[in-house]
């Protein structure tokens, strides 16, 4: 009888001891998660981010814009507005605020590294070629600088710039009437 009532303790027990394993399996996979350590996020240092900056801007002359003595540099644009007005027939103008996005690619700021974008302050524009774009028929217009420029810079491995900007009062003029519908 007793060696009955062990194998009935041991076979009891084998479904709480992997129940237990289990229960603790899971808690350190969710504690993993929580902390966000993953393999890739385990990759992703300060000196990893220094390295690649050293590197991307090392020879780079952003006086010249990319593929220079070859196919022009295409910009990708678009504008979101924030909002619109006031219009003036009589001066012809109209005035609205604006997210400006331009999007091209600089194959010299390609990167290797476990990092897929870096985002830069605004500062690291002044050091990259960018695009002189206008607004035709633009009278004038007033980027938005409250505590800092509202800039926003990307740059992807493959060479890939995404430039965002913010301007407040965007006014253009028109030289006939501007057709506005709503």
């Amino acid at each position: 009888m007793v060696t009955a009532k062990k194998k009935e303790t041991v076979t009891a027990m084998c479904p709480a001891f992997i129940r237990t394993l289990f229960y603790f399996f899971c808690l350190a996979t969710c504690v993993k998660k929580i902390s966000g350590q993953t393999k890739k996020d385990e990759r992703i240092h300060p000196e990893n981010f220094t390295r690649i900056l050293d590197r991307l801007l090392d020879g780079y002359d952003n006086r010249l814009r990319p593929g220079f003595g070859g196919p022009v540099t295409e910009v990708k644009t678009d504008i979101y507005v924030t909002s619109f007005g006031p219009v003036s027939d009589v001066e012809m103008e109209y005035t609205m605020d604006v997210f400006f996005r331009q999007t091209w690619v600089d194959r010299r700021l390609r990167y290797e590294g476990p990092i897929e974008i870096l985002r830069l302050n605004n500062l690291m524009v002044n050091n990259v070629w960018t695009p002189d774009t206008f607004f035709r028929n633009g009278k004038k217009s007033v980027a938005h600088n409250m505590t800092a420029p509202n800039k926003l810079f990307r740059i992807m491995k493959n060479g890939t710039i995404l430039y965002t900007m913010r301007y407040c009062s965007i006014t253009i003029s028109s030289s006939s009437s501007p057709y506005i519908t709503y």
